[in-house]
């Protein structure tokens, strides 16, 4: 069971924000061979949505406003840690960035960039493809949008 928290940038502590950047780095980095600037100046607007467990970091999103990424509000930077796999936890932090996102910034059409190995699931939370397979530090990604809630 994880227990989540939700900060602005200008909130988190140095051991948050260690930790953020620590398990970006093995997962985006490391684990998926890939070289690419984490730090892109759209952290510090953006909140920062975290799962612990026993005190680590185990799941992790960040939410940018409307005009940061894409015109519409988005989610980036998700992802899980290796050990918190299998439980459950992605799909439960994807549910919890959707309603924090509608809480924040309306119940608007929200877009990612995924991955395109994980376009399935997101679609299994709504999300429907926009556009082409493009490539970005590498990876195939494409662009998905949630649907506004009526």
């Amino acid at each position: 069971m994880l227990h989540w928290t939700l900060k602005p940038f200008s909130e988190l502590s140095p051991h948050e924000l260690y930790a953020i950047l620590q398990l970006r780095t093995v997962v985006f980095v490391v684990e998926q061979n890939c070289v690419y600037p984490d730090m892109d100046n759209k952290d510090l607007p953006s909140w920062h949505l975290m799962g612990w467990e026993n005190g680590k970091l185990l799941a992790y999103t960040r939410l940018l406003p409307p005009g940061l990424s894409y015109e519409q509000p988005s989610i980036g930077r998700v992802v899980t840690a290796p050990e918190g796999r299998g439980k459950g936890y992605g799909r439960e932090l994807m549910e919890r960035s959707i309603e924090t996102v509608y809480k924040l910034y309306g119940k608007k059409e929200i877009r990612i960039g995924a991955q395109l190995y994980l376009q399935s699931f997101y679609a299994s939370l709504g999300f429907r493809p926009d556009g082409a397979v493009y490539l970005e530090d590498g990876i195939e990604h494409i662009t998905m949008f949630l649907p506004p809630l009526s």
